[in-house]
């Protein structure tokens, strides 16, 4: 790899010889040796230089995308400089290409992501170009999803809290960006619990080519002063081209957070040099005098004009110093060119954990004749057990703690037990809980949130799409996010539109994502404690319905039962037909299996426990026998998760059918209040027999 360009030192030695200026500290530059003023100065020719030369790559069909930084570089090194190397932590933005070279990212490193190569240190080749990454500074991969980087950054500021750590967390976006929710959410957490957290705008005007004054009702479209009402709030609106005041805001900034004060919010004035990337066309959109405007601030040419001007460079060696950056970024570009690009074998790797630990836990161990339990109360001892035995796991929400200990009791208790500290209330915020819980996962906690509803989950599912279950495919096993979701699901309470939601089928479609779907008491115990355990994120779907349910109810497994996610449960046995359930539906099958007996017929139910991964070796194992099969589910009939199911059987059982395979599920119709319109939508033990009578006949 070839090294570090020797610029800096010759310059340094070449002015010391001619006299041209003093080596010490220079007070008219904030205090800077000459040694820092110039490594400012080679930085910011470095991105700018790296910029032209995508530029042109991209031109010659040699690299695909690129998001240029030029007229950002004074306020990404001040900020990529100030940062405590492998203490603070940083979820920079698409633009921040200077950032990342002022935190200590190569422009080798550089080049292999932009150019998508095997060794893509940030990538491995799986993200586009400009999502910065680096797991020794503390940079977790980025997304394309603009703002959703900020509410992890809270949560990772939360966590650097609750560990002890002086830890400060860099998060920026441009202005367009901060019209996104979660931007809003972000600063009320941060600000509301004094967060060690640095928010830097970076205004150059442009969302693309929707002009500020199109996107915020600050005045004069100012994102400081929309941000008035946040207590505890530093807030900093500053000219984002001068490098010497950027530098000493950027100081500010982080000694204000690092001291406990609160978050701190640096609006930074900056030009925008090029069109907003390789696909777009600022002509378009902008006036020439505009753009000619913006170029009399370019912040490299204001820096180094200062810097001749007060003689601490000469022309000549200027000359010679931007010669050697080109010869630098050209030998990067080269090497990384020479790279193999990544293998097709490896694109389905690190969906999930491949540490093998899933596999090593030990399953089903336990000693008979408890106690009967109810699912909640199951729910509650798994989680005060896994609590005493794993410190780093935290629990929050809303209305987790006590005294209300969560709308249904499930974390009951736990508050009292482990402080406020470890289980605690979230906002009312779906997307900021599962935001702060992707940010303290990536700082190596166990957070297990809950969601009260599976109706109120959607403003969390970007986080969930989008972040949650990418962060270990987009960063090549780099991070992993292992954050366990509770959410309350399901109808047959009256609980109307809004209450009474099934969610199974959206989340299946989500690769990287475990889903549990117990039917009872002992089987729920076992794979929430094993979800606790895994590095994987899981969605723990709990029916409400079954919370208290007496055929839920079972003999509660102790402290050392595990169960494994993709083994089924066969319920009961039978040869004439194979019944594939889950949830509340395993017992409405059951009774409906039963009468059926009664009359001669032999129903196997199988109870599947886990959406993903599914058993599948059990299903076809029992279609196989049985000759005849019927998927039963609570969600809708059309694009239910049985319809995946019934695929599956008819794709790989076909020769052992005897009949179609059927699906039995609810209306495609939201579930109404009334009993007897909610009676009408969703299925029940009568209709499961009538619609197993049929295919028994068939």
């Amino acid at each position: 790899m070839p090294r570090n360009s020797k610029t800096e030192e010759a310059v340094l030695n070449k002015d010391k010889k001619n006299g041209k200026a003093p080596t010490g500290k220079i007070d008219s530059f904030g205090g800077l040796t000459k040694k820092e003023l110039m490594n400012i100065l080679r930085l910011m020719h470095l991105s700018r230089e790296m910029d032209e030369k995508l530029f042109k790559m991209i031109k010659q069909g040699k690299a695909y995308f690129h998001l240029g930084a030029a007229g950002h570089e004074a306020t990404q090194i001040a900020f990529g400089l100030a940062m405590k190397g492998k203490t603070d932590w940083a979820y920079p933005y698409y633009r921040d290409m200077g950032f990342a070279l002022a935190l200590g990212i190569k422009a080798e490193e550089i080049f292999l992501h932009q150019l998508a190569k095997a060794d893509d240190p940030m990538t491995g080749g799986r993200q586009m170009a400009c999502h910065w990454a680096s797991k020794e500074l503390n940079v977790p991969t980025q997304s394309s999803p603009t703002g959703t980087q900020f509410l992890q950054a809270v949560g990772t500021a939360l966590a650097a809290r609750k560990k002890g750590s002086d830890a400060v967390v860099y998060v920026s976006s441009g202005e367009g960006t901060t019209s996104e929710g979660e931007f809003h959410e972000a600063v009320n957490w941060a600000a509301r619990e004094k967060l060690p957290v640095v928010f830097v705008i970076q205004n150059n005007k442009y969302a693309i080519s929707v002009p500020v004054e199109s996107q915020n009702a600050g005045k004069g479209g100012s994102i400081v002063e929309l941000m008035k009402g946040y207590e505890n709030l530093h807030r900093q609106k500053v000219d984002g081209t001068d490098v010497m005041l950027m530098n000493a805001v950027a100081q500010s900034a982080f000694k204000y957070a690092r001291q406990g004060k609160g978050p701190a919010l640096i609006e930074a004035q900056t030009v925008r040099l090029f069109s907003h990337s390789t696909s777009d066309d600022q002509n378009k959109y902008r006036t020439k005098e505009s753009i000619e405007e913006d170029k009399l601030k370019d912040p490299i040419n204001l820096f180094s004009k200062k810097l001749i001007d007060k003689g601490i460079l000469t022309e000549l060696a200027y000359d010679e110093f931007k010669k050697e950056i080109t010869n630098h970024v050209n030998d990067a570009a080269d090497w990384a060119l020479n790279h193999a690009d990544p293998d097709p074998k490896t694109v389905s790797m690190y969906v999930l954990d491949e540490s093998g630990k899933r596999d090593k836990l030990e399953y089903e161990k336990s000693k008979p004749n408890k106690k009967p339990v109810v699912m909640v109360d199951a729910i509650n001892h798994a989680l005060r057990e896994e609590m005493e035995r794993n410190d780093k796991i935290y629990i929050f929400g809303e209305d987790v703690a006590d005294n209300k200990g969560g709308v249904f009791t499930a974390t009951k208790g736990l508050s009292t037990q482990f402080g406020e500290e470890r289980v605690f209330n979230s906002p009312l915020a779906e997307a900021s809980i599962m935001g702060v819980a992707i940010g303290m996962s990536l700082a190596g906690l166990k957070p297990c949130v809950e969601i009260q509803f599976g109706d109120y989950i959607w403003p969390a599912f970007m986080q969930m799409r989008d972040e949650l279950v990418m962060f270990r495919y987009r960063s090549n096993n780099l991070f992993e996010t292992p954050v366990v979701t509770r959410v309350a699901i399901g109808g047959y309470i009256r609980g109307g539109l809004y209450h009474s939601q099934n969610i199974e089928a959206f989340f299946s479609h989500m690769p990287g994502l475990l889903i549990a779907y117990p039917s009872n008491a002992a089987d729920a115990k076992g794979l929430l404690k094993t979800s606790l355990r895994l590095n994987d994120p899981v969605l723990f779907l709990e029916h409400k319905g079954l919370y208290r349910q007496s055929h839920a109810t079972v003999a509660e497994p102790d402290p050392d039962y595990l169960l494994p996610f993709g083994k089924a449960n066969v319920v009961t046995e039978g040869n004439d037909l194979t019944i594939v359930t889950y949830g509340a539906m395993v017992h409405e099958s059951n009774f409906a299996a039963k009468k059926l007996e009664q009359e001669g017929y032999s129903v196997e139910i199988i109870d599947i426990r886990t959406i993903n991964p599914l058993d599948e070796e059990t299903i076809y194992n029992s279609v196989k026998k049985t000759g005849k099969a019927i998927v039963i589910h609570e969600d809708t009939i059309t694009a239910g998760f049985g319809a995946e199911i019934a695929a599956k059987i008819a794709e790989n059982c076909f020769e052992s059918l005897d009949g179609p395979v059927k699906r039995t599920g609810a209306l495609d119709t939201p579930i109404a209040f009334h009993p007897v319109l909610e009676k009408e939508i969703l299925p029940d033990r009568d209709k499961i027999y009538t619609q197993l009578k049929t295919i028994l006949e068939y």
